[in-house]
Protein backbone atom coordinates (compact mmCIF):
# COMPACT_ATOMS: atom_id res chain seq x y z
CA UNK A 1 0.00 0.00 0.00
CA UNK A 2 0.96 3.63 -0.79
CA UNK A 3 1.47 5.75 2.01
CA UNK A 4 0.04 8.93 1.72
CA UNK A 5 1.95 12.22 3.73
CA UNK A 6 1.33 15.72 3.10
CA UNK A 7 3.99 17.35 1.50
CA UNK A 8 5.79 20.04 3.85
CA UNK A 9 4.24 23.15 2.89
CA UNK A 10 3.35 26.56 4.53
CA UNK A 11 -0.15 26.20 5.40
CA UNK A 12 -2.73 28.80 6.04
CA UNK A 13 -1.97 31.14 8.80
CA UNK A 14 -4.91 30.84 11.58
CA UNK A 15 -5.16 34.48 13.39
CA UNK A 16 -3.92 34.08 17.09
CA UNK A 17 -5.68 35.77 20.08
CA UNK A 18 -5.73 39.22 20.39
CA UNK A 19 -4.35 39.92 17.08
CA UNK A 20 -5.86 43.36 15.40
CA UNK A 21 -8.17 42.72 12.55
CA UNK A 22 -7.52 43.48 9.47
CA UNK A 23 -10.11 45.62 8.48
CA UNK A 24 -10.00 45.49 4.67
CA UNK A 25 -9.87 41.50 4.69
CA UNK A 26 -12.74 41.56 7.35
CA UNK A 27 -14.87 43.86 5.25
CA UNK A 28 -14.05 42.17 1.97
CA UNK A 29 -14.99 38.53 3.47
CA UNK A 30 -18.24 40.22 4.80
CA UNK A 31 -18.91 41.73 1.14
CA UNK A 32 -18.82 38.20 -0.37
CA UNK A 33 -21.29 37.73 2.05
CA UNK A 34 -23.40 40.79 0.67
CA UNK A 35 -22.92 39.56 -2.97
CA UNK A 36 -24.13 35.94 -2.80
CA UNK A 37 -27.30 37.12 -0.81
CA UNK A 38 -28.54 38.12 -3.83
CA UNK A 39 -29.03 34.41 -5.23
CA UNK A 40 -30.58 33.41 -1.99
CA UNK A 41 -33.40 36.05 -2.09
CA UNK A 42 -34.17 36.65 -5.58
CA UNK A 43 -33.49 33.23 -7.12
CA UNK A 44 -33.78 30.40 -4.52
CA UNK A 45 -36.29 31.82 -2.10
CA UNK A 46 -38.66 34.44 -4.14
CA UNK A 47 -38.63 35.53 -8.01
CA UNK A 48 -36.71 32.46 -9.94
CA UNK A 49 -38.23 29.98 -8.36
CA UNK A 50 -42.11 30.75 -8.83
CA UNK A 51 -41.24 31.82 -12.62
CA UNK A 52 -39.32 28.42 -13.52
CA UNK A 53 -42.11 26.62 -11.65
CA UNK A 54 -44.97 28.33 -13.11
CA UNK A 55 -43.68 30.29 -16.74
CA UNK A 56 -40.60 28.06 -17.50
CA UNK A 57 -42.17 24.62 -16.98
CA UNK A 58 -45.81 25.22 -16.02
CA UNK A 59 -47.54 24.39 -12.66
CA UNK A 60 -50.86 22.98 -13.37
CA UNK A 61 -50.37 19.28 -12.52
CA UNK A 62 -47.40 19.98 -10.50
CA UNK A 63 -44.58 19.15 -13.02
CA UNK A 64 -43.36 23.05 -12.36
CA UNK A 65 -42.88 21.98 -8.32
CA UNK A 66 -41.36 18.42 -9.36
CA UNK A 67 -38.79 20.08 -11.77
CA UNK A 68 -37.68 22.34 -8.95
CA UNK A 69 -37.16 20.26 -6.47
CA UNK A 70 -35.31 17.52 -8.38
CA UNK A 71 -33.28 20.47 -9.36
CA UNK A 72 -32.51 21.54 -6.16
CA UNK A 73 -32.09 18.04 -4.37
CA UNK A 74 -29.60 16.78 -7.10
CA UNK A 75 -27.18 20.20 -6.50
CA UNK A 76 -27.61 19.52 -2.76
CA UNK A 77 -26.40 15.87 -3.06
CA UNK A 78 -23.87 17.04 -5.16
CA UNK A 79 -22.77 19.48 -2.66
CA UNK A 80 -23.22 17.15 0.32
CA UNK A 81 -21.13 14.45 -1.62
CA UNK A 82 -18.06 16.74 -2.65
CA UNK A 83 -17.44 19.27 -0.15
CA UNK A 84 -15.38 17.24 2.40
CA UNK A 85 -12.89 16.35 -0.55
CA UNK A 86 -13.04 19.28 -2.67
CA UNK A 87 -11.83 21.07 0.91
CA UNK A 88 -9.47 18.73 1.38
CA UNK A 89 -8.03 19.73 -2.01
CA UNK A 90 -8.32 22.99 -1.63
CA UNK A 91 -5.77 22.55 1.75
CA UNK A 92 -3.42 20.41 0.30
CA UNK A 93 -3.09 21.66 -2.87
CA UNK A 94 -3.52 25.66 -1.93
CA UNK A 95 -6.28 26.51 -3.97
CA UNK A 96 -8.94 27.45 -2.04
CA UNK A 97 -9.16 30.94 -3.35
CA UNK A 98 -8.82 30.29 -6.80
CA UNK A 99 -11.96 27.12 -6.16
CA UNK A 100 -13.57 29.99 -4.53
CA UNK A 101 -13.43 31.89 -7.51
CA UNK A 102 -13.97 29.03 -9.84
CA UNK A 103 -17.47 28.01 -8.12
CA UNK A 104 -18.34 31.81 -7.89
CA UNK A 105 -18.08 32.12 -11.79
CA UNK A 106 -20.25 28.87 -12.09
CA UNK A 107 -23.10 30.42 -10.15
CA UNK A 108 -22.78 33.59 -11.90
CA UNK A 109 -22.42 32.87 -15.74
CA UNK A 110 -25.63 30.08 -14.90
CA UNK A 111 -27.67 33.25 -13.70
CA UNK A 112 -26.86 35.56 -16.25
CA UNK A 113 -27.88 32.18 -18.89
CA UNK A 114 -31.55 32.38 -17.23
CA UNK A 115 -32.05 35.30 -19.55
CA UNK A 116 -31.95 32.46 -22.47
CA UNK A 117 -34.64 30.61 -21.30
CA UNK A 118 -37.95 30.33 -23.60
CA UNK A 119 -40.80 28.98 -22.03
CA UNK A 120 -41.40 25.31 -21.65
CA UNK A 121 -37.29 25.17 -21.45
CA UNK A 122 -38.35 22.46 -18.08
CA UNK A 123 -34.27 20.52 -18.84
CA UNK A 124 -32.09 23.63 -20.01
CA UNK A 125 -33.64 25.13 -17.07
CA UNK A 126 -32.82 22.38 -15.05
CA UNK A 127 -29.46 21.97 -15.98
CA UNK A 128 -28.63 25.91 -15.12
CA UNK A 129 -30.86 25.78 -11.48
CA UNK A 130 -28.16 23.04 -11.06
CA UNK A 131 -25.01 24.49 -11.92
CA UNK A 132 -26.09 27.69 -10.49
CA UNK A 133 -27.01 26.01 -7.14
CA UNK A 134 -23.87 24.14 -6.92
CA UNK A 135 -22.14 27.09 -7.92
CA UNK A 136 -23.49 28.92 -5.09
CA UNK A 137 -23.79 25.94 -2.11
CA UNK A 138 -20.45 24.65 -2.74
CA UNK A 139 -18.90 28.03 -2.68
CA UNK A 140 -19.21 28.05 0.72
CA UNK A 141 -17.17 25.64 1.66
CA UNK A 142 -14.08 27.79 0.78
CA UNK A 143 -15.80 31.13 1.75
CA UNK A 144 -16.67 29.65 5.47
CA UNK A 145 -13.10 28.11 5.50
CA UNK A 146 -11.47 31.89 5.13
CA UNK A 147 -12.99 32.91 8.89
CA UNK A 148 -10.20 31.85 11.24
CA UNK A 149 -7.66 33.34 8.65
CA UNK A 150 -9.17 36.60 8.76
CA UNK A 151 -10.71 36.71 12.30
CA UNK A 152 -8.60 35.93 15.84
CA UNK A 153 -10.40 33.45 17.86
CA UNK A 154 -11.63 36.05 20.58
CA UNK A 155 -13.23 37.93 17.72
CA UNK A 156 -14.62 34.98 15.40
CA UNK A 157 -17.83 35.28 16.92
CA UNK A 158 -18.33 38.79 16.21
CA UNK A 159 -17.09 38.69 12.32
CA UNK A 160 -19.41 35.47 11.52
CA UNK A 161 -22.17 37.80 13.02
CA UNK A 162 -21.11 40.75 10.76
CA UNK A 163 -20.82 38.02 7.83
CA UNK A 164 -24.30 37.42 8.44
CA UNK A 165 -25.55 40.72 8.95
CA UNK A 166 -24.41 42.22 6.32
CA UNK A 167 -25.23 39.21 4.01
CA UNK A 168 -29.35 39.84 5.23
CA UNK A 169 -28.77 42.88 3.96
CA UNK A 170 -27.75 41.68 0.78
CA UNK A 171 -31.09 40.14 0.59
CA UNK A 172 -33.21 43.07 1.26
CA UNK A 173 -31.23 45.36 -1.61
CA UNK A 174 -30.92 42.71 -3.89
CA UNK A 175 -34.53 42.25 -3.93
CA UNK A 176 -35.73 46.00 -3.76
CA UNK A 177 -33.73 46.28 -6.85
CA UNK A 178 -35.57 43.04 -8.65
CA UNK A 179 -39.19 43.44 -7.27
CA UNK A 180 -40.17 46.87 -9.32
CA UNK A 181 -38.47 44.73 -12.28
CA UNK A 182 -40.66 41.80 -11.82
CA UNK A 183 -43.41 44.03 -11.50
CA UNK A 184 -42.69 45.59 -14.76
CA UNK A 185 -42.73 41.90 -16.76
CA UNK A 186 -38.52 42.37 -16.80
CA UNK A 187 -37.43 38.93 -15.77
CA UNK A 188 -34.62 38.90 -18.16
CA UNK A 189 -32.99 41.99 -16.24
CA UNK A 190 -33.37 40.79 -13.14
CA UNK A 191 -31.42 37.36 -14.08
CA UNK A 192 -28.74 39.54 -15.54
CA UNK A 193 -29.07 42.20 -12.23
CA UNK A 194 -28.15 38.87 -9.93
CA UNK A 195 -25.30 37.93 -11.99
CA UNK A 196 -23.72 41.13 -11.92
CA UNK A 197 -24.37 42.03 -8.38
CA UNK A 198 -22.50 38.54 -7.34
CA UNK A 199 -19.75 39.58 -9.33
CA UNK A 200 -19.20 43.10 -8.30
CA UNK A 201 -19.46 42.34 -4.21
CA UNK A 202 -17.52 39.72 -4.56
CA UNK A 203 -14.37 41.04 -6.08
CA UNK A 204 -13.16 42.30 -2.88
CA UNK A 205 -12.85 39.24 -1.53
CA UNK A 206 -10.32 37.91 -4.54
CA UNK A 207 -8.97 41.03 -4.07
CA UNK A 208 -7.98 41.46 -0.33
CA UNK A 209 -8.53 37.75 1.49
CA UNK A 210 -5.16 36.10 2.09
CA UNK A 211 -3.38 34.56 -1.04
CA UNK A 212 -3.12 30.99 -2.06
CA UNK A 213 0.21 29.14 -1.09
CA UNK A 214 0.23 27.11 -3.90
CA UNK A 215 2.13 23.06 -2.62
CA UNK A 216 3.66 22.90 -5.79
CA UNK A 217 1.87 19.55 -6.62
CA UNK A 218 0.38 18.71 -10.02
CA UNK A 219 -3.23 18.70 -10.33
CA UNK A 220 -3.50 14.97 -10.25
CA UNK A 221 -1.60 14.54 -7.69
CA UNK A 222 -3.59 16.93 -5.52
CA UNK A 223 -6.27 15.56 -5.81
CA UNK A 224 -5.29 11.99 -5.23
CA UNK A 225 -3.44 13.04 -2.01
CA UNK A 226 -6.76 15.30 -0.93
CA UNK A 227 -8.71 12.66 -1.12
CA UNK A 228 -6.86 11.09 0.93
CA UNK A 229 -6.26 13.58 3.52
CA UNK A 230 -10.34 14.20 3.29
CA UNK A 231 -11.71 10.28 4.46
CA UNK A 232 -8.35 10.95 7.07
CA UNK A 233 -10.77 13.89 7.99
CA UNK A 234 -13.67 12.36 8.56
CA UNK A 235 -12.03 10.05 10.63
CA UNK A 236 -10.13 12.57 12.59
CA UNK A 237 -13.80 13.98 13.44
CA UNK A 238 -15.26 11.35 14.36
CA UNK A 239 -12.85 9.70 16.89
CA UNK A 240 -12.90 13.60 18.56
CA UNK A 241 -15.34 12.80 21.02
CA UNK A 242 -16.62 16.70 21.53
CA UNK A 243 -16.56 17.34 17.86
CA UNK A 244 -18.13 14.66 17.35
CA UNK A 245 -20.89 15.57 19.71
CA UNK A 246 -21.38 18.98 18.74
CA UNK A 247 -21.96 18.01 14.71
CA UNK A 248 -24.45 14.80 15.93
CA UNK A 249 -26.25 18.25 17.58
CA UNK A 250 -26.13 20.57 14.62
CA UNK A 251 -27.56 17.80 12.29
CA UNK A 252 -30.24 17.70 14.65
CA UNK A 253 -31.41 21.27 15.21
CA UNK A 254 -30.53 22.62 12.09
CA UNK A 255 -32.88 20.01 10.33
CA UNK A 256 -35.22 22.02 12.66
CA UNK A 257 -34.18 25.19 11.31
CA UNK A 258 -34.26 24.65 7.43
CA UNK A 259 -37.66 22.50 7.62
CA UNK A 260 -39.32 25.46 9.26
CA UNK A 261 -37.51 27.86 6.25
CA UNK A 262 -38.40 25.35 3.78
CA UNK A 263 -42.29 25.62 4.59
CA UNK A 264 -42.93 28.73 5.78
CA UNK A 265 -44.19 30.47 2.97
CA UNK A 266 -45.91 27.36 2.35
CA UNK A 267 -47.87 27.78 5.93
CA UNK A 268 -48.11 31.77 5.42
CA UNK A 269 -50.16 31.19 2.24
CA UNK A 270 -52.21 27.81 2.81
CA UNK A 271 -52.97 28.12 6.66
CA UNK A 272 -52.94 32.02 7.31
CA UNK A 273 -54.08 32.72 3.51
CA UNK A 274 -50.80 35.30 2.67
CA UNK A 275 -51.19 36.44 -1.12
CA UNK A 276 -47.94 36.58 -3.40
CA UNK A 277 -47.46 40.36 -2.52
CA UNK A 278 -47.61 39.53 1.41
CA UNK A 279 -45.44 36.91 1.00
CA UNK A 280 -42.93 39.30 -0.65
CA UNK A 281 -43.15 41.83 1.70
CA UNK A 282 -43.03 39.26 4.59
CA UNK A 283 -39.84 37.51 3.73
CA UNK A 284 -38.43 41.53 3.44
CA UNK A 285 -39.27 42.30 6.77
CA UNK A 286 -37.75 39.14 8.55
CA UNK A 287 -34.60 39.58 6.82
CA UNK A 288 -34.60 42.70 8.40
CA UNK A 289 -35.09 41.20 11.73
CA UNK A 290 -32.50 39.02 10.69
CA UNK A 291 -30.24 41.40 10.66
CA UNK A 292 -30.75 42.69 13.90
CA UNK A 293 -30.52 39.61 15.36
CA UNK A 294 -27.17 38.72 13.64
CA UNK A 295 -25.64 42.27 14.86
CA UNK A 296 -27.26 42.24 18.12
CA UNK A 297 -25.74 38.81 19.43
CA UNK A 298 -22.59 38.94 17.10
CA UNK A 299 -20.65 40.43 20.51
CA UNK A 300 -22.38 38.63 22.86
CA UNK A 301 -21.02 35.59 20.85
CA UNK A 302 -17.57 36.39 22.23
CA UNK A 303 -18.41 37.75 25.82
CA UNK A 304 -21.24 34.77 26.54
CA UNK A 305 -19.92 32.45 23.95
CA UNK A 306 -21.39 30.70 21.44
CA UNK A 307 -22.71 28.00 22.97
CA UNK A 308 -24.69 30.30 25.10
CA UNK A 309 -25.99 31.72 22.30
CA UNK A 310 -26.96 28.96 20.10
CA UNK A 311 -28.81 27.56 22.72
CA UNK A 312 -31.20 31.04 23.68
CA UNK A 313 -31.42 30.84 19.44
CA UNK A 314 -32.93 27.19 19.81
CA UNK A 315 -35.16 27.90 22.73
CA UNK A 316 -36.61 30.90 20.68
CA UNK A 317 -36.77 28.42 17.66
CA UNK A 318 -39.10 26.12 19.64
CA UNK A 319 -40.99 28.78 21.06
CA UNK A 320 -41.45 30.01 17.17
CA UNK A 321 -42.90 26.33 16.34
CA UNK A 322 -45.30 26.27 19.05
CA UNK A 323 -46.73 29.71 18.57
CA UNK A 324 -47.52 28.97 15.03
CA UNK A 325 -49.18 25.93 15.88
CA UNK A 326 -51.61 27.86 18.59
CA UNK A 327 -51.77 31.61 16.43
CA UNK A 328 -54.85 32.68 14.50
CA UNK A 329 -54.32 35.46 11.96
CA UNK A 330 -52.16 37.28 9.85
CA UNK A 331 -51.50 39.69 12.23
CA UNK A 332 -50.02 37.25 15.15
CA UNK A 333 -48.38 35.55 12.24
CA UNK A 334 -46.28 38.07 11.20
CA UNK A 335 -45.01 38.44 14.64
CA UNK A 336 -44.06 35.02 15.01
CA UNK A 337 -42.13 35.30 11.71
CA UNK A 338 -40.15 38.34 12.62
CA UNK A 339 -39.48 36.51 15.63
CA UNK A 340 -38.45 33.62 13.80
CA UNK A 341 -36.07 36.38 12.43
CA UNK A 342 -34.47 37.34 15.18
CA UNK A 343 -33.25 33.71 15.89
CA UNK A 344 -31.96 32.82 12.39
CA UNK A 345 -29.39 34.82 12.31
CA UNK A 346 -27.85 34.46 16.06
CA UNK A 347 -27.79 30.73 15.16
CA UNK A 348 -26.11 30.25 12.38
CA UNK A 349 -23.57 32.85 13.23
CA UNK A 350 -23.19 31.20 16.81
CA UNK A 351 -22.96 27.60 15.26
CA UNK A 352 -20.29 28.44 12.80
CA UNK A 353 -18.11 30.10 15.36
CA UNK A 354 -18.81 27.41 17.65
CA UNK A 355 -17.49 25.12 14.89
CA UNK A 356 -14.45 26.92 14.22
CA UNK A 357 -13.21 26.27 17.32
CA UNK A 358 -12.57 22.49 16.55
CA UNK A 359 -10.65 22.82 13.66
CA UNK A 360 -7.07 22.71 13.76
CA UNK A 361 -4.58 25.29 11.78
CA UNK A 362 -4.08 24.91 8.39
CA UNK A 363 -7.19 22.04 7.63
CA UNK A 364 -9.68 24.98 7.72
CA UNK A 365 -11.34 24.18 3.97
CA UNK A 366 -11.06 20.44 5.13
CA UNK A 367 -13.07 20.77 8.01
CA UNK A 368 -15.58 23.19 6.76
CA UNK A 369 -16.06 20.74 3.98
CA UNK A 370 -17.08 18.67 6.74
CA UNK A 371 -19.13 21.20 8.39
CA UNK A 372 -20.89 22.03 4.46
CA UNK A 373 -21.56 18.21 4.21
CA UNK A 374 -23.74 18.08 7.58
CA UNK A 375 -25.35 21.39 6.85
CA UNK A 376 -26.69 20.33 3.83
CA UNK A 377 -27.75 17.30 4.62
CA UNK A 378 -29.52 18.22 7.48
CA UNK A 379 -32.52 18.60 5.27
CA UNK A 380 -33.49 15.67 4.76
CA UNK A 381 -35.80 13.73 7.57
CA UNK A 382 -37.77 17.50 8.69
CA UNK A 383 -39.07 17.79 5.71
CA UNK A 384 -40.24 14.32 5.33
CA UNK A 385 -41.68 14.25 8.75
CA UNK A 386 -43.50 17.88 7.80
CA UNK A 387 -45.21 16.16 4.99
CA UNK A 388 -45.87 13.11 6.66
CA UNK A 389 -47.89 14.62 9.90
CA UNK A 390 -49.44 17.43 7.34
CA UNK A 391 -51.19 14.65 4.89
CA UNK A 392 -51.93 12.46 7.34
CA UNK A 393 -53.83 14.79 9.71
CA UNK A 394 -54.95 17.47 7.30
CA UNK A 395 -53.63 20.35 8.43
CA UNK A 396 -50.02 21.89 8.54
CA UNK A 397 -50.49 23.19 12.39
CA UNK A 398 -49.40 19.68 13.75
CA UNK A 399 -46.91 19.41 11.25
CA UNK A 400 -44.79 22.76 12.36
CA UNK A 401 -45.68 21.68 16.21
CA UNK A 402 -43.96 18.64 15.56
CA UNK A 403 -40.91 19.96 14.20
CA UNK A 404 -40.43 21.20 18.20
CA UNK A 405 -38.78 18.27 18.32
CA UNK A 406 -35.86 18.67 16.30
CA UNK A 407 -34.71 21.80 18.77
CA UNK A 408 -35.17 19.85 21.69
CA UNK A 409 -33.26 17.07 20.62
CA UNK A 410 -30.83 18.80 19.22
CA UNK A 411 -30.47 21.81 22.44
CA UNK A 412 -30.13 18.15 24.50
CA UNK A 413 -27.28 17.22 22.30
CA UNK A 414 -25.83 20.46 22.47
CA UNK A 415 -25.49 20.86 26.12
CA UNK A 416 -23.40 17.58 26.28
CA UNK A 417 -20.81 19.32 24.09
CA UNK A 418 -17.66 20.88 26.28
CA UNK A 419 -16.32 24.00 25.09
CA UNK A 420 -18.06 26.54 23.82
CA UNK A 421 -17.20 29.41 26.19
CA UNK A 422 -16.92 32.98 26.45
CA UNK A 423 -13.31 32.77 25.58
CA UNK A 424 -13.36 31.71 22.07
CA UNK A 425 -9.37 31.82 22.17
CA UNK A 426 -9.40 28.81 24.57
CA UNK A 427 -8.89 25.49 23.23
CA UNK A 428 -12.43 23.76 23.09
CA UNK A 429 -12.43 20.08 25.21
CA UNK A 430 -11.91 17.38 22.57
CA UNK A 431 -10.53 19.58 19.76
CA UNK A 432 -7.15 19.83 18.53
CA UNK A 433 -4.79 22.07 19.50
CA UNK A 434 -2.95 24.46 16.82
Amino acid sequence: MVSVRRIPLDPPVAQGEGEPLNRRQVASWCLFDFANSSYSAVIAAVVFQVFYINRIVGNGNGQGDLWWGRAISASMLFVSLTSPFLGGIADYAGLRKRLLGAYTALCVGAVAAFALLPPGAALAGFALILLANVGMEGGQVFYNSFLPQVAPPDRRGRVSGWGYGVGYAGSIVSLLIALPLAQAGRFEAIWLMVAGFFALFSLPAFLFLPRDRRSGLPALEAGRRGLASAVGTLRELWGRREARRFLLAYLVYEDGVNTVIVFSSSLAATTFGFGQGELIALYLVVQVTALAGAFALAKPTDTWGPKRVVSLSLLLWAAVAVSAYLVQGKAAFWMVACTAGLGLGSVQAGTRAFYSQFIPAGKEAEYFGVYSLVGKTSAVIGPLVFGQVSAALGSQRPAILSIVLFFAAGLALLTRVRGGGPSAGRTAAGAAPP
